[in-house]
């Protein structure tokens, strides 16, 4: 089983990406109650003391087995918790002749279980977030491949995904249970990708974005 990634706090100039724990509960509850109308393709906690706490106990499971480092998204100007997402999904490849890797480092891995707060949707922060994290990715971690999946449907996390550069990969029909239930419960969720080499071209257009 691989080992945790190591904990970190991601820090911008308006963002603060601090490791997920218990001491946010009541500040996701808070972030959660707000107009609920863009969760329809997330999974969200109800604002709930219990529900948000089965959230985070969650996503602390995930770390501790390897494959997520969950974050609270926090804007520094309130010093308020608008929401979480984290790096998920991670991958360590074998080598071609199959023997097992021996990294520290996921070679790919995925940013996911990215939501807002209604207040924080189409400002600066996802922008400054993703920066945040795609800089750590490709620059600390150094992996090969940072990849994001989201439902089909969903057109503007979509959107949001081309924005900071990621290229389309294609729909895996079936890939999970729909949060709506629709679709016969299945959901079809659309791949995108950025490349090592793809980050520098994808980072200037990030960084020209929150100048704006």
């Amino acid at each position: 089983m691989p080992l945790p990634l190591t904990q970190v706090t991601l820090r911008g100039n308006r963002v603060r990406l601090e490791p997920l724990s218990l001491t946010h509960a009541e500040g996701l509850r808070t972030a959660a109650t707000e107009s609920r109308e863009s969760f329809r393709y997330t999974w969200v906690p109800e604002p709930t003391e219990a529900d948000v706490a089965r959230y985070i106990e969650s996503a602390l499971n995930a770390h501790a087995a390897g494959t997520a480092l969950p974050f609270a998204t926090i804007r520094t100007d309130t010093d308020t918790v608008v929401g979480s997402t984290r790096f998920m999904s991670a991958e360590y490849w074998s080598s071609p002749d199959g023997k097992p890797s021996d990294s520290v480092r996921p070679n790919a891995i995925e940013i996911g279980s990215t939501w807002l707060g209604a207040s924080a949707q189409r400002t600066f922060v996802n922008t400054e977030a993703k920066l945040l994290m795609m800089s750590y990715a490709f620059e600390q971690l150094d992996v090969d491949r940072l990849f994001f999946k989201t439902d089909a449907r969903n057109a503007a996390s979509r959107a949001n995904i081309e924005r900071v550069g990621a290229k389309f990969e294609g729909i895996l029909r079936h890939n999970m249970y729909s949060s709506d239930g629709a679709n016969d419960g299945y959901r079809d969720s659309a791949y995108y990708s950025l490349l090592h080499d793809e980050w520098s071209a994808a980072k200037e257009s990030l960084v020209a974005r929150l100048r704006d």
